[in-house]
């Protein structure tokens, strides 16, 4: 060892030591790439112009120094972003009922289908539910509804009994096949009891019953826990600017930091409630309401992060909220897909804009609405969705699949908890997000925006790729 005060007296050997230090640096930068560059690439496609619906492709894909394609997506490993919590469904009630009505033996292979991570399947890997019914539930409860004049303030009459005919038994069995997945709730409405208007429908969460609608948080929590399932996350309130839905409330920004700071955050930190609190949960078109709750250092000391839906609005303003606010986390929790569904438009506006768009804009989730629906889109609460497609379409026990099956298998399969984004550039109409996976290996998603068949090179380390893809097609690259 060569003791700082000591270094004038040894210039050749520092010069050395420094010269052995830099080659053996480059021969390890070399092998990191030689390694990415020489294995065989798999590509996986959707095409719907050509039939193609997420099918692995026998073309041999490898790395070349040659480069003559004038379009190149440049991967920058070295330039890296947020990590990926996982990409997944809304499991409503309604796709609960669904699927705990099929066919045990079918409902085993389709959850299989949609939830193992053994790379054979989608590997969905973040689920979002329902806290109480939302309007795709067949009907309208909440876990304390009680007779008209009655209140409730200590949860003794709090009771999960509505979920343990299908969204309990459904999730366990999930949970069976992937032990990993994590779970958001989100309350579409309080109990009636607590509202201005003592209805499932609008309203406002009365200010007296504050405490007690945080305890009935800890109740949902402690409640799933004891039934064999965390609770990772939760939101406030589904879409809390949209009092029209059934069910629903009108919460405002600072009704929202108030419950929080007062409420929510010093009952879970006195309870030890170590679920994740996300504030919003509605459209990008509304930065200022999540900004108005971070911007309170008494409400953001409990919150975690904003969660986005984009039904108003734009996906890059989500960057203009983390660049508010870097150390939240921002998260894109749902979208819908309207019936009965247009695989090539929906296809493509989905992924460049939400798998694509809200991975660039720092999103650790994306999610797609319902996870699945009968044919009439069913059920639904009065009031509620009418065409709302699910991912799946379930008859009985048969299956058809729809646009967000496809668009969510594209990052699920391959993107894995834990992966992170990585820099890659955008040339025009091929949009595209990159990411680097927890086992080592780099994932491209692609979409060919433009009207024609394009050709282009993916190059990392120096060595590029040469591929294309058809108008309007979505392809997946892993290596």
């Amino acid at each position: 060892m060569i003791h700082k005060t000591n270094l004038k007296k040894y210039p050749v050997l520092l010069l050395t030591f420094f010269l052995f230090s830099s080659q053996q640096y480059l021969v390890f930068s070399s092998n990191k790439g030689n390694k990415a560059t020489k294995s065989s690439v798999e590509f996986w496609l959707t095409d719907p112009a050509s039939k193609i619906l997420f099918e692995r492709q026998s073309t041999s894909l490898k790395f070349r120094k040659k480069v003559t394609n004038s379009t190149i997506i440049e991967i920058k490993p070295e330039e890296t972003f947020q990590s990926i919590d996982g990409f997944g469904y809304c499991l409503t009630g309604g796709s609960a009922t669904l699927i705990h009505q099929m066919e045990p033996a079918k409902r085993s292979v389709l959850l299989k289908e949609l939830f193992a991570s053994d790379g054979t399947s989608l590997g969905v890997s973040y689920l979002r539910l329902s806290i109480g019914a939302s309007d795709l539930s067949k009907d309208v409860f909440s876990y304390d509804d009680l007779p008209a004049g009655e209140t409730d303030v200590m949860m003794e009459k709090f009771s999960l009994a509505p979920e343990k005919v299908d969204l309990i038994p459904v999730l366990r069995e999930i949970l069976s096949i992937n032990p990993n997945i994590q779970i958001l709730g989100s309350p579409w409405s309080p109990p009636t009891w607590m509202k201005t208007n003592n209805n499932s429908k609008g309203g406002s969460l009365k200010p007296e019953y504050c405490d007690a609608y945080a305890r009935y948080f800890v109740k949902y929590i402690r409640g799933m826990a004891a039934e064999g399932i965390r609770i990772n996350a939760v939101t406030i309130q589904n879409e809390p600017l949209h009092p029209g839905n059934n069910p629903s409330m009108l919460m405002l920004a600072e009704e929202q930091a108030a419950f929080i700071k007062n409420s929510l955050g010093p009952i879970f930190r006195k309870e030890k409630v170590d679920t994740k609190i996300i504030v919003y949960d509605h459209n990008a078109d509304r930065p200022d309401y999540p900004l108005t709750i971070l911007n309170d250092p008494e409400a953001a000391q409990y919150v975690d992060g904003s969660a986005f839906h984009l039904y108003g609005g734009q996906i890059e303003t989500l960057s203009k909220v983390h660049d508010a606010h870097p150390e939240k986390n921002l998260y894109f929790t749902e979208q819908w897909v309207g019936a009965p569904g247009n695989l090539p438009g929906d296809l493509l506006w989905h992924t460049r804009t939400l798998v694509i768009g809200g991975t660039r804009n720092w999103c650790r989730t994306v999610l797609e609405w319902n996870l699945a629906a009968d044919p009439q889109y069913n059920p639904h609460t009065v009031g509620g969705c009418t065409e709302c497609l699910g991912a799946i379409t379930l008859n009985g026990s048969e299956i058809t699949r729809n646009p967000a099956y496809y668009i969510i298998a594209h990052a699920s399969k391959f993107v894995r908890p834990g992966s992170i984004r990585i820099a890659s550039n955008l040339p025009s109409e091929l949009d595209n997000v990159a990411f680097k996976t927890p086992e080592g290996k780099f994932v491209l998603i692609v979409a060919n925006s433009s009207k024609e068949r394009r050709n282009f090179s993916i190059k990392i380390y120096g060595k590029s790729m040469e591929t294309s893809l058809n108008a309007g097609a979505v392809g997946t690259f892993v290596w």
